[in-house]
């Protein structure tokens, strides 16, 4: 079968990789856009590259249909909010990603906040504003209690949620967002919300908008420095298991949280064939909700396709057909650590073109895959860092803290200028 698979960050050099492995895909495309530099070495070495505009549904369909591609797979947010998926659909084809009324749940804050109130899915209290006046105001006052959250209604990159422990945080956070505009459009509605204390964890879905398939948990790690100090980024590592979500807390997550959003999204006319993705504070009176994404996450799909021992293929083209039931999946029993090495600079400005040295020890070190970010080949054919989060080194180990070494060891075998990362991923599971 052909697949096509949308995006060119670390998720889609995970989901080719593994994707690659399955007997069923005779052909696998990828196209992170239509620059025509395709970029990332390590997606370009499973995968064929296609320049496309991902975001213009038309051209997607178009050269979908002509090449005959049997699948779809859309992995970043912004071809779903776009409506990609809804277009192909449209046009009678498979594609694994929800339409753009379901991909609003990450697309639009404002929208998942609305709607878990109207279908009783637990979440913080919040409230909403459009005038940064306004939102000034509720900041500032006598009834507003501090720490707080500011977020940006629209995409910015995982980077649109600030944590403000003070009344002046707050008032920069609603500056950047609503003012100088940071992040464009998604900063014309903000929200103000309570701060929810206790453990985060990252759980996934695979839905065909009716029945979902749990995949398994895991941990990730926002901030940028240690200690969950720094600014918010994409993501600086991750680790799955998590050992916070037992059997009775997955369970709790599944019929508080996913089946009431399943059945509200139904209710509201919208038919999700996708990941549903939940960010959850794991709360001392339940899971809630933190935020939806609408896809993969980032980097925990880097740090659960090594754990995944089925085929990763029936299972996308299943739920995308309205077909999930049966599908077969299966896990080792390893746990995973993903460490990522980022550009110094990052998540602010950066440089890129730094030659990158010792992949190839890394990976050869037992139970170690390297997942390209921001990475591309020079004229000369050396490898170069090319974005803020350059790399992803994945480790399994026997236990949690042998994952962690060997991630950690192997991350060490790679060099670049200024590379960086958190030297805490996964210390967390040592309390637990």
């Amino acid at each position: 079968m052909r697949v096509l698979l949308l995006g060119g960050g670390g998720r889609e050099h995970a989901l080719a990789w593994k994707l690659r492995q399955s007997s069923e895909v005779d052909e696998l495309f990828y196209s992170p856009g239509a620059d025509p530099d395709p970029a990332n070495a390590g997606l370009a070495s499973v995968a064929e590259w296609v320049p496309l505009d991902i975001l213009d549904p038309g051209e997607v369909a178009k050269w979908s249909e002509a090449r005959r591609v049997d699948l779809v797979v859309v992995g970043p947010e912004a071809p779903l909010v776009a409506g990609v998926a809804g277009e192909l659909r449209r046009r009678g084809m498979t594609v694994f990603g929800p339409s753009m009324p379901g991909a609003l749940l990450e697309g639009s804050k404002v929208f998942a906040k609305e709607f878990m109130t109207r279908h009783g899915i637990p979440t913080a209290r919040f409230e909403i504003f459009r005038e940064a006046e306004a939102a000034r105001r509720h900041l500032a006052s006598r009834c507003t209690e501090y720490p707080l959250v500011v977020k940006a209604d629209g995409l910015a990159s995982g980077k649109g949620v600030s944590i403000c422990e003070t009344l002046e945080e707050a008032l920069e956070a609603l500056d950047r967002f609503m003012v100088r505009r940071v992040f464009g459009v998604a900063g014309e509605r903000v929200i103000v919300e309570e701060r929810l204390l206790g453990r985060e964890a990252s759980f996934f879905v695979v839905t065909d908008g009716r029945r979902a398939v749990p995949l398994e948990t895991c941990q990730d790690y926002k901030r940028l420095e240690d200690g969950d100090r720094g600014p918010n980024t994409g993501g600086m590592g991750g680790f799955s298991p998590s050992p916070f979500l037992d059997a009775a807390g997955r369970e709790a997550v599944m019929s508080r949280i996913v089946e009431p959003t399943l059945a509200g999204l139904s209710s509201d006319g919208i038919s999700y064939r996708g990941v549903l993705y939940v960010g959850l504070m794991l709360t001392s009176s339940g899971p809630k909700v933190l935020e939806f994404n609408a896809r993969f996450g980032d980097p925990e799909t880097q740090a659960l396709m090594p754990r995944l021992a089925s085929d990763l293929f029936p299972l996308l083209l299943s739920s995308a057909r309205g077909e999930l039931d049966g599908v077969p999946v299966r896990w080792r029993d390893e746990p995973s650590v993903c460490v990522v090495l980022a550009s110094r600079g990052y998540p602010g400005a950066f440089d890129s073109g730094w030659p990158i040295a010792g992949v190839d020890r890394a990976e050869t070190r037992e139970g170690v895959a390297v997942f390209h970010a921001g990475t591309r080949r020079s004229a000369g054919g050396t490898l170069v860092t090319a974005g803020g989060r350059v790399l992803a080194v994945v480790a399994l180990g026997g236990n949690l803290e042998m994952a962690r070494r060997i991630a950690y060891e192997a991350a060490a075998e790679i060099r670049f200028e200024g590379r960086r990362h958190r030297t805490d991923i996964a210390e967390i599971a040592r309390t637990a």
